[in-house]
């Protein structure tokens, strides 16, 4: 008979969670006020909140942050770190920073000023954060198909080429200090990009004059589809197929916490000296000096290690099957996901699990909700309270989808919690006509309002 998969690797330390029951889980929802983020993590059951930093590192990499070097200049560490982004990236200048979200404070200080236009595939929040803050604007050019959860597309996280030609040819060219292309395109659910649509992009990009950025903080997963899903790219190597993507861009931001499985850590790279030279300013200010940025010597290390390995192939195939598992279970139980499965998570489509709450009353935060109260289990809403407000008008903004992430942590939990979560989202699907109302926001922050928003019952 043919041998069952298993995992390409063992497991050599485990750390004990606790179950709860139901009247506990609705007292500590009620005292963080209905927000997912505001509960503490030993309050949680599963915990899918993110798969940003909360996956489990290798031996090498432990091995690896045991000879860090904590100099403040030119550490050894940070050219084990340079090396690597090198080797896999190809670009020349790069930038450490504590996590993503740094690198874009760094590299959009350096590029926007107040009045600027960034175009993008489904601008993630803290991009989006970054560039209204400047009081810039950013259109979202993604592919129309990207809004029907139900359609199956191998490539659904696309940039709409004709959006995006629409953007530059109706504005001047000096307010828009790049495009941003993200891949995987997590807003989108998860959904990957295609080596053709990166390199289309990159040539409109380059006939209007406009660097193109790369939101890279799943880089290697979208490396997987490519190599699994787009003709021509069969037999070659995550690595090989790493490196194409890259010499199409100009600038990359990155979150490691999630393709380079290190729990802190992240950089910005490019190719142009004159604006390394602007950004390296922003990096001292903000994070640190320019050979270590936000990171210690001994995450640096790590992030090295990693980011090599997590571009092999077996380690990434057995991440996505996870991600497929889930997939696959709710479509045996008829739940309703943007599909397909994504690369790091599931994303419920909570307008059709909940029909009967309004959208005003916050769709997928309701999810999220019932499924903590239901289980145990932390996701984290993709909807109308991440898509915060107008900056002008000031009004909710109502996004196409209505999603209820379930990101899945690297190396972190069995296909066992997994059924458990998909039997969870069942029970909720099972009585979703008795749900018929959800929240209203009692305290919001004015930008990024998600992560400290507190709700009651509307």
């Amino acid at each position: 008979m043919k041998l069952p998969y298993a995992e390409p690797y063992r497991i050599k330390t485990t750390e004990a969670i606790r179950t709860s029951t139901r009247e506990e889980r609705e007292r500590w929802i009620r005292e963080a006020h209905y927000n997912l983020f505001k509960l503490d993590s030993d309050k949680v059951f599963i915990d899918l909140l993110t798969d940003s930093g909360t996956g489990s590192m290798s031996d090498r990499q432990w091995a690896a942050m045991m000879t860090g070097d904590e100099s403040y200049a030119g550490a050894s560490s940070y050219r084990n770190l340079a090396d690597a982004v090198h080797t896999l990236f190809g670009m020349p200048y790069f930038l450490p920073t504590h996590q993503g979200r740094a690198a874009e404070n760094v590299i959009f200080s350096a590029l926007l000023k107040e009045g600027d236009i960034v175009p993008g595939n489904s601008h993630f929040d803290t991009t989006k954060g970054h560039i209204e803050f400047r009081r810039c604007s950013a259109p979202d050019c993604t592919i129309d198909a990207a809004a029907d959860t139900q359609k199956e597309l191998p490539f659904k996280g696309e940039m709409d080429l004709e959006k995006l030609e629409r953007v530059f040819s109706e504005n001047p060219r000096e307010k828009i200090p790049c495009c941003v292309l993200t891949i995987t395109n997590n807003t989108a659910g998860g959904q990957p990009v295609s080596m053709r649509n990166i390199r289309e992009t990159a040539a409109l990009c380059r006939r209007y004059g406009v660097p193109l950025l790369i939101d890279s903080a799943r880089f290697a997963e979208n490396a997987y589809f490519i190599k699994t899903r787009e003709e021509g790219y069969a037999d070659r190597s995550i690595k090989e197929i790493v490196r194409e993507i890259y010499d199409h861009a100009d600038i990359m931001t990155i979150s490691a916490k999630k393709d380079g499985v290190v729990n802190m850590g992240g950089f910005v790279a490019m190719r142009d000296k004159e604006l390394f030279t602007r950004a390296m300013s922003f990096c001292i200010m903000y994070e640190g000096y320019i050979t270590y940025g936000g990171m210690a010597g001994r995450d640096m290390n790590a992030l090295a290690v990693g980011l090599m390995e997590n571009t092999e192939f077996e380690q990434l195939d057995a991440r996505i099957r996870q991600v497929r598992l889930l997939g696959d279970l709710l479509d045996e139980y008829g739940v309703p996901y943007q599909r397909p499965a994504g690369g790091h998570a599931i994303f419920l489509d909570a307008t059709r699990i909940l029909p009967r709450v309004p959208k005003e009353e916050f769709i997928a935060q309701t999810l999220g909700v019932e499924l903590y109260l239901e289980a145990g289990i932390r996701g984290v809403e993709i909807g109308a309270i991440l898509a915060d407000r107008d900056p002008e008008t000031r009004e909710n903004r109502y996004p196409k989808l209505e999603l209820l992430r379930l990101a899945i942590p690297r190396r972190l939990y069995t296909d066992n919690h997994i059924r458990v979560v998909a039997a969870a989202v069942k029970n909720i699907y099972d009585r979703r006509e008795e749900i018929t109302s959800g929240y209203r926001i009692t305290f919001e922050a004015p930008i990024l309002r998600h992560f400290t928003v507190e709700l009651d019952k509307a």
